[in-house]
This record gives C-alpha cells, sequence and structure tokens, in this order.
C-alpha cells in the first residue's frame, strides 16, 4: 500500500474508531439525559460504522493491480462505495425527515415532550465538535489522494456534525425556553434532515456519472489539450475521449504529426506526448494517442 493510501486508511480508521465512541456517548447521555433525540444521533453515529467499513473495502479492492479481466484496474470500486455512502446518507436524511415530521405532528396533537437535561447536551457539542474536525481531515486527505469514496465519507461526518447541532439547538431551547419551545428539537432534526438528503443528492449525482463514463470537465479537457498542443511535433490534437476510473482518469486522443516522419519518429512524438500527460495527471493514468499524418 502507497503512502497516500496509508493515509486515507489511517484517517478511515480514526473515524471508524470516533464513531463507535461517539455513538456509546450519544447511547448513556440520552439515557441519563431523558433525550430522545440524542439517543437518535447515536444510531445515526453507529450508521456511520457502515460506510468506514465500506470505504475501507473500497480501497482494498481498488489498490488490486491490473488483471486478465480487468485491464483498467479495480478503480470503479470505490465509486460504488461513494454511492452506497450516497444512498445511506438519503436513508438516513428521510428517516430522520420522517421522525421528525412525527414528533411535531405528535406534539402540536397535545403529546407532551420531555424535558431533557445538560448531559445530552454537552454530548451533542462534543460530537459537532469532533465530527467537524473529522470531515475537515477526512476531506482533507481524500482531496489530496483524488478518492472520491473518501470525500463522500467525509461528507457522512459533516452530515453527523449537523444532525448533532440541530440536536444540541434543540435540546438547549427545550431546556431553557420551557415546555412551549420543546418543539425546537423536532424543528432542528427537519433542517437538518433537509440538508443531508441534498447532500447526499451531491455524492449520489458524482457517482453516478462517473459509473456512466461521464467527460472529466472542460476545465480539465482544457488543460489535457494544451499539455498535448506543448509537445513538439504534435499537431492539430482532436477526437478528445476522457472518463475517470476511480482515483484515476483514462485519455484517448488523435493528434497529427508530419507526413514525411517514419513510424519510429512518429511514435516518439505518442510516447511523449504520453509522458508528459503522466507527468500531469499521475503514472496511473490511462492513455492511447492514435497517430494520423497531417495532409
Amino acid at each position: 500500500m502507497g503512502k497516500e493510501d496509508q493515509k486515507a486508511y489511517q484517517i478511515t480508521l480514526i473515524g471508524l474508531v470516533t464513531n463507535l465512541l461517539l455513538a456509546a456517548l450519544k447511547i448513556f447521555a440520552g439515557l441519563f439525559g431523558q433525550s430522545e433525540a440524542i439517543i437518535a444521533d447515536a444510531f445515526h453515529s453507529l450508521s456511520d460504522l457502515s460506510t468506514d467499513i465500506a470505504v475501507l473495502i473500497g480501497f482494498k479492492g481498488a489498490n488490486k493491480p491490473i488483471d486478465k479481466t480487468h485491464d483498467y484496474g479495480h478503480g470503479k470500486v470505490e465509486t460504488l462505495v461513494s454511492a452506497f455512502i450516497g444512498i445511506v446518507l438519503f436513508v438516513i436524511g428521510v428517516r430522520i425527515l420522517g421522525s421528525g415530521l412525527s414528533e411535531i405532528a405528535a406534539f402540536l396533537g397535545g403529546q407532551p415532550m420531555l424535558q431533557p437535561r445538560w448531559i445530552a447536551c454537552v454530548a451533542a457539542v462534543i460530537s459537532v465538535v469532533t465530527k467537524e474536525y473529522l470531515f475537515r481531515r477526512t476531506i482533507k486527505v481524500g482531496r489530496d489522494v483524488q478518492s472520491q469514496s473518501l470525500i463522500a465519507n467525509a461528507w457522512h461526518h459533516r452530515s453527523d456534525a449537523l444532525s448533532s447541532l440541530g440536536v444540541m439547538c434543540g435540546i438547549t431551547g427545550a431546556i431553557v425556553l420551557g415546555e412551549p419551545w420543546r418543539i425546537l428539537d423536532p424543528v432542528a432534526a427537519v433542517f437538518v434532515s433537509i440538508l443531508i438528503i441534498k447532500t447526499s443528492f451531491s455524492v449520489l449525482k458524482e457517482s453516478v456519472n462517473e459509473l456512466m463514463e461521464a467527460s472529466l470537465s472542460d476545465e480539465m479537457e482544457n488543460e489535457i489539450m494544451d499539455t498535448i498542443k506543448s509537445t513538439p511535433g504534435a499537431k492539430y490534437p482532436h477526437n478528445l475521449k476522457t472518463r475517470r476510473i476511480g482515483r484515476n482518469i483514462a485519455i484517448d486522443i488523435h493528434i497529427k504529426v508530419a507526413k514525411e516522419l517514419n513510424i519510429s519518429d512518429a511514435h516518439n512524438i505518442a510516447t511523449a506526448v504520453e509522458n508528459k500527460l503522466k507527468k500531469r495527471f499521475g503514472d496511473k493514468t490511462f492513455i492511447y494517442v492514435h497517430v494520423e499524418p497531417d495532409h
């Protein structure tokens, strides 16, 4: 496993252990602090364990070398993991939304709510700070190693932080403002659930686009074209096709060379193009250069 993969593996393991400890803390605080909201948030943290495990499995699968049946490696494993995380986020968001709306309806119907205690609020504060820190650490590593699944998992940490923030606001309002304002707890949960659902759509959109072989961004394709044009002897690059394969990209390009060149010289120009692209986009970039005579 390379240095970058070790960093990604390490931050994911830290997240897994943290989620387990936070879930235990929230359950304890919920039972002794008379807060159903913080207990529900505890199960949100437990759900993070599934995505942490999925990311670890994804890294192991994506790092398998190219073999006879996988000419482009196993990078799409990470894409599948990212899609899984998006689905989990969506399900969590919908469940929190449904639960919040149900509690609001019950309260408006005259059903009393227990007044939570400060221990539940303290647990929520710890969760917000911890998960926001994990989000920032994880998304930085994810961007450094260009791992879509790690970035998706980072947003899962952020969704947990937002969930805990909503719970914290609701618990604080219920304690400070009294019984008529205990509805703030489920209202905050509904608001947070909408943010989580929105995040899930963003994660799923990127994963689905990759699975459907979407092209790279215009900015990246323009950079590819500029890199090729700067290679001596490579003329009129055209028919550019690109796609992402996990953390790597694939580039298919046609170039023209002077028609009087022999095969060896034309091949050297194509190799120079390939080397330049790999220097810019990484050694694991899949590149196919088709050479045509310039008439």
